[in-house]
């Protein structure tokens, strides 16, 4: 056999792990139509819904946390993760598994571990900038390590890009901006701003535009305001001038980007790479907390000229009226911005990430 029959995806806990699992998934069911693809994840995670939502199997392995300093879960520790070995090497046998990809986080650690046990070849996917503690372990069992970023520090890293999905991948903005238009509510005659801080919200974000909804609106800016879930407002605007629309969440980020002429943002993998792929000008705000990862996915395309980079303290409503509406109604700028963000994007790096699983697969014993 030169295709394999059962593979093994492990990631959850966040969109950044489950996205690229599914675009994954996707790539190679296109090009092995008879493959298995099983998804090991935990039941309190993203995965517990998408996976199975996408018609991929999902089988359960316990969270573990990873403390980084003394705390009850260091004790624990031990017991769970063979636990967690335990119920990743379960999964791997029951389907039979030739390759395991792991995406980091909490699943991969186990899965890596059990598929090493086993001489099961692995692939690794690192979506960050900064790799994280599961995959620096996987790292060190197999050659075959892809990495979003050209800068990722791993042992054997190809960059191979983040895998996305096709209606983002193959998203033509043009062709579908009338229809984003009329999906929204929006007015093709004024430029359009997307505001969006993921599924959760960006409370900073959303403060400082919401002080400036009605100057936004009386200098003919429109926005499409992702506020997350529960942080909804009602926009202070006058009677005329540009729109300004608000929702708690949209499924439907083809026609969000279709939208667009320019986007605020955090700077998550999946964000910085779905909005280089469609060749989006941005405005990235990395979170103020953590390891200083969303920055550097940011770098990049911010030394190409596709983006600019604020500090999460300077997004003030004072910012948003001195800064923001300039750029936004400055479309040779945004031009430009456009084209260095596409120049730097890539649109199949999960056609690039389904060839290495083949080639992992080609190199079993």
């Amino acid at each position: 056999m030169t295709t394999p029959s059962s593979v093994l995806l492990a990631g959850g806990g966040s969109a950044g792990h489950v996205s690229p699992l599914l675009a994954l998934s996707d790539a190679l069911l296109r090009r092995h139509t008879d493959l298995r693809v099983t998804a090991l994840g935990t039941e309190s995670g993203l995965e517990a819904r998408l996976v199975p939502a996408h018609g991929i199997a999902l089988c359960f392995v316990p969270k573990v946390p990873l403390p980084r300093r003394p705390t009850a879960d260091l004790v624990r520790l031990p017991v769970r993760l063979r636990d967690a070995i335990t119920a990743a090497g379960r999964a791997i046998e029951e389907t039979g598994a030739q390759v395991v990809v792991g995406f980091g986080g909490y699943v991969s650690t186990p899965a890596y571990i059990a598929a090493h046990g086993r001489g099961i070849p692995i692939v690794v996917h690192e979506q960050n900038a900064r790799p994280g503690l599961a995959n620096r372990l996987g790292a060190r069992w197999t050659p075959y390590v892809a990495t979003t970023f050209a800068g990722t520090h791993l042992p054997h890293a190809r960059h191979v890009g983040m895998p996305l999905r096709r209606e983002i991948a193959a998203l033509d903005r043009v062709a579908r901006r009338g229809e984003a238009l009329t999906h929204f509510g929006l007015d093709a005659r004024w430029p359009t701003v997307l505001v969006t801080g993921g599924s959760l919200g960006a409370q900073r974000l959303n403060d400082a535009f919401r002080a400036r909804a009605a100057e936004l609106a009386a200098r003919g800016v429109q926005i499409l305001h992702i506020t997350g879930q529960g942080k909804e407002f009602e926009p202070d605007r006058p009677r005329i001038g540009a729109p300004y629309v608000v929702v708690p969440y949209v499924d439907r980020m083809d026609l969000a980007y279709s939208v667009a002429d320019l986007v605020v943002a955090r700077a998550g993998a999946n964000t910085v790479c779905e909005l280089t792929a469609v060749g989006l000008p941005a405005v990235y705000v990395p979170l103020p907390i953590g390891n200083g990862e969303q920055r550097l996915n940011a770098t990049d395309v911010v030394s190409g000229g596709g983006g600019l980079l604020v500090d999460d303290a300077a997004v003030t409503p004072g910012w948003v009226e001195d800064t923001l509406i300039p750029l936004v109604t400055d479309p040779k700028l945004l031009s430009e911005m456009g084209t260095a963000a596409r120049a730097i994007g890539q649109r199949d790096a999960d056609e690039r990430l389904a060839d290495l699983v083949d080639e992992a697969y080609g190199s079993r014993r």
